[in-house]
């Protein structure tokens, strides 16, 4: 059975949450603080967490970050800020959702169903052994999932190292924000391409020599975003 950490202080809203995962074949635990929710993340074993933003002692958006320097499960934000700087700011450190409140239980249960199957595909797939894609000074190690630029190592939250790697192992093709949100998040992109937008701009902040001026990730105005392919290598 999946396991579910929900991080969150409001004890009705957990306990929402928790009936609708539960019903749908989830096993659940609460956290009502950060500190408590973020010891548990990091000492138990969960397929994905539900975190809250505003929360007693340490924030949403430390304990995001804290999780991703040590694990690659799902973090999905179910918040009451809607304001768009939160929510880039959620995802730039991460996250692989935001979710607000006031929010449909069933879309919240399909969500973090798609998160679940989406985590299992890539963590049972398994790229040609030593893949490496090499344009310019740009370097993406596929099975390490590493980066290197001009022979500096970056580093990349799980979604952006999946987009990047996406468009690299497709060079010269436009990809549109929805296909691109469909593909990398698995599920329909209705309201959210702006998601693809600050994952773009996030990778083009460490990998490109002039972030206002994109050598490898293009975007083409009106259809997407290209990754730029000449003098490629796959090896």
């Amino acid at each position: 059975m999946k396991r579910i950490l929900i991080i969150e202080d409001d004890k009705n809203i957990a306990e929402l949450e928790r009936d609708y995962l539960e019903a749908n074949g989830f096993s659940v635990a609460i956290s009502p603080t950060g500190e408590d929710g973020l010891s548990r993340a990091l000492k138990e074993d969960f397929n994905l967490v539900l975190l809250d933003i505003m929360l007693p002692g340490t924030d949403g958006f430390s304990i995001c970050r804290s999780i991703r320097e040590h694990k690659e499960i799902p973090v999905l934000f179910v918040s009451a800020k809607r304001e768009d700087v939160d929510k880039i700011r959620g995802l730039g450190l991460g996250a692989d959702d935001y979710i607000t409140k006031p929010f449909s239980p069933s879309e919240l249960a399909a969500r973090v169903k798609a998160h679940i199957a989406r985590y299992e595909r890539l963590s049972l797939s398994s790229p040609p052994a030593g893949e490496r894609l090499t344009q310019g000074d740009l370097v993406i190690d596929i099975p390490a999932r590493r980066v290197f630029t001009a022979g500096r190592e970056v580093t990349l939250t799980n979604k952006e190292f999946d987009l990047l790697a996406f468009l690299a192992r497709h060079p010269n093709q436009v990809f549109s924000k929805d296909l691109l949100f469909d593909r990398i998040w698995g599920m329909d992109s209705i309201g959210e391409t702006s998601t693809v937008t600050v994952h773009v701009n996030r990778i083009r902040e460490k990998i490109e020599p002039d972030p206002s001026k994109p050598r490898y990730i293009e975007t083409i105005w009106g259809a997407g975003y290209r990754f730029h392919g000449e003098e490629q290598e796959a090896r």
